[in-house]
């Protein structure tokens, strides 16, 4: 389904009139209001959402662009905002997270217990010697103690670094390098669907490798009690580090510029960046679209499924919802364990409000539905649920249909929300009380983000004309540098060519009437076939509205002598792997239906089915092995964090 094809599902202003952004006239007062005074309009809400020690005087420091600093002479600190402050207003004894473990049981932890437990990491890491300005990394699994130790740093004024517990020893190793850490947060297992996998092992392998001299302490959450190698001199248990701590702390007050924490991208192409993020700023955003972006409420149990080794689990789980004093559902785990109702039952057994998952969990879990009717959402009472959201990628118009009219029961709005690493919070999305919507658009720029599409010049493209996503001005969550590494920042955010805008790095095109965003996939996912460019995400999203047939599609571009680059495709099916004529015949279907649905020139010449698609373990398709696949090129990557590596050999036989 083409953009303009799209269903068109509008929220008139009386559909959510008490929302905390209601109506489109709601929203564009706050547009103008940025656009008359972006800086004022950031000052306002940053006094308004934020509890500032020191008040800050200037908004916007633009002196040395693009290193801008926001709110630079105001103090504050992020644990106290997130906790004390709650407690202050009364809501000590108010649930903050509903934690989930992988095997169904539940702890509940109030507001009040949620600070002591800080309290006693952050007094135990201060005697260890970790001090304001050091870096701790953590690599843990979902866990109330991930969050504790997230909210421990901020509290001390120390920078944490969260690694991805799927991430593999020479990848921590990297990271724990990269950012100079005195001291390592793990947990000596997780539990992952059943199964209990290492984690202190790994990182005593990545100690192992050299290069992480700076490390003095590993402190270890006994998750499973599982049999680990243990160095007296070097590894602690948290318990005994923490029993007999003082449950109170005086937080470190710091600059509204001082580094919260450093979050390394995969290093897929190339040495990982150390993306780093302010405080003051970041924490502003966090609150800010998760109040507006899923109007939460004072009642809401919000759930954001991601793991707190992404962005996504930093802004929307350990900040954000904290921030606000919301109620929050933290799980462990897969969500196809012990079956793939999980989310339903989750959501039915918490009554969540507020759910906001990745397109791909989405499309595995309708694929499941239509498998097996007992996981069907259909067949839980979801009717707690009032928003839904959508993160990670572009969500294509057939699963967005289907999250609105099975999970959402056809009345619940879906925010699809475009952001990054880089940008700390939500940049493009719907607000659910004012934004009219559109399956497979993010919609309308969030309220203070200039976000405009254009040429390799830095000109802007009329609407309906595809280019290059870019945001004109600063705002206050926005990356400060990449750490050790401000040349790199500069070049890779900055380019000269781009008039001092902030390139995302990803293609966009406007929709000629309704001036709503979509993004087309990265600018390097970008085809150029016959002259002809085409983003990824509008073929794969041609082939999953081949609803009777394909559950999974991933598109990827390789070297073609007559085209300049021809299309590849990956296509998991509804049904079992075809092999033969049988592929064959199912591949022509597949060609003249992307042929009917975007045009001739967007046929895949090559299409190959998988059971599956490569995904790291948190469910992220890992496209760059896909293209060394279309290349036919020998897989030399680091395949670590691949979930099922066994998928490779069948997606490398063509049909």
């Amino acid at each position: 389904m083409s953009n303009n094809e799209a269903i068109s599902l509008a929220l008139p202003e009386t559909a959510m009139p008490d929302a905390h952004v209601s109506g489109m006239s709601g929203y564009e007062a706050l547009v103008d209001e940025a656009d008359a005074d972006y800086r004022a309009y950031w000052a306002r809400l940053a006094r308004e959402f934020v509890s500032w020690k020191t008040p800050f005087t200037k908004s916007l420091d633009d002196s040395d662009a693009p290193f801008f600093k926001w709110f630079e002479d105001g103090t504050l600190n992020v644990s106290y905002n997130c906790l004390d402050r709650q407690v202050e207003r009364g809501l000590g004894d108010k649930v903050a997270i509903i934690f989930e473990a992988d095997d169904g049981q539940v702890t509940r932890v109030t507001y009040s217990d949620l600070l002591a437990r800080t309290c006693r990491l952050a007094n135990a890491l201060k005697a260890r010697g970790v001090r304001k300005g050091d870096r701790v990394v953590i690599y843990m699994a979902m866990s109330v103690e991930g969050v504790v130790a997230m909210q421990a740093c901020a509290r001390i004024g120390a920078t944490h670094s969260v690694v991805f517990g799927g991430f593999s020893a020479q990848s921590l190793r990297d990271r724990i390098e990269g950012a100079g850490a005195v001291m390592v947060i793990t947990a000596d297992e997780q539990a992952r669907g059943g199964k209990h996998l290492p984690l202190k092992a790994i990182v005593d392998e990545a100690i192992s490798l050299g290069g992480c001299e700076s490390v003095k302490d590993v402190i270890v959450y006994r998750r499973t009690g599982g049999n680990i190698a243990w160095d007296g001199s070097r590894d602690h248990w948290m318990h005994e580090e923490t029993q007999s701590q003082p449950a109170v702390c005086e937080p470190e007050w710091v600059g509204a510029e001082h580094p919260l924490f450093l979050l390394y991208t995969s290093g897929s192409t190339g040495k990982p960046k150390g993306v780093q993020h302010s405080t003051g700023g970041y924490l502003l955003h966090a609150a800010l679209t998760t109040k507006w972006t899923f109007d939460l409420k004072d009642d809401d149990v919000f759930w954001c499924t991601a793991d707190i080794g992404w962005v996504t689990g930093h802004t929307y789980i350990a900040y954000g919802p904290l921030s606000l004093g919301a109620t929050e559902v933290v799980f462990e785990g897969v969500p196809t364990y012990p079956d793939a109702g999980r989310f339903w039952k989750m959501i039915q057994d918490h009554q969540v409000s507020v759910f906001y998952t990745a397109p791909t969990a989405i499309r595995s879990l309708i694929k499941a539905a239509e498998a097996d009717e007992k996981v069907h959402p259909g067949r839980y009472d979801l009717s707690s649920l009032r928003i839904l959201g959508s993160v990670g990628e572009p969500i294509n118009p057939a699963a967005w249909e289907w999250y609105h009219k099975h999970v959402g029961g056809g009345r619940c709005p879906i925010v699809d929300t475009f952001w990054q690493t880089e940008t700390g919070g939500h940049m493009i999305t719907p607000l659910p009380g004012a934004t009219p919507l559109v399956p497979g658009s993010c919609t309308l720029p969030f309220p203070g983000i200039a976000a405009a599409i254009v040429d390799e010049t830095g000109n802007d493209v009329p609407n309906g004309q595809g280019g290059i996503l870019v945001v004109k001005k600063p705002w206050p969550s926005m990356i400060r540098t990449i750490w050790g590494d401000p040349e790199r920042f500069k070049s890779s955010y900055y380019p000269p060519e781009l008039k001092g805008y902030y390139l995302a790095g990803d293609g966009a095109i406007r929709d000629a009437e309704t001036g709503y965003f979509t993004i087309t996939g990265r600018i390097d996912d970008v085809l150029n076939v016959s002259g002809h460019r085409m983003g990824t995400m509008e073929i794969e999203s041609a082939l999953v509205s081949c609803t009777d047939l394909v559950a999974e599609a991933a598109v990827v571009g390789r070297p073609d002598d007559t085209t300049g680059e021809s299309i590849c495709a990956f296509v998991v099916l509804k049904r079992s792997r075809p092999t033969g004529d049988e592929a064959k015949a199912i591949a022509t279907q597949l060609r003249n239906w992307v042929g009917r649905e975007i045009g001739p020139i967007a046929k895949p010449k090559d299409i190959r089915f998988g059971d599956n698609l490569p995904k790291t373990r948190s469910g992220k398709i890992m496209r760059r092995l896909l293209r060394s696949i279309a290349k036919d090129e020998t897989i030399t990557q680091d395949i670590s964090t691949l979930e099922n590596p066994q998928i490779l050999e069948q997606l490398m036989q063509r049909n």
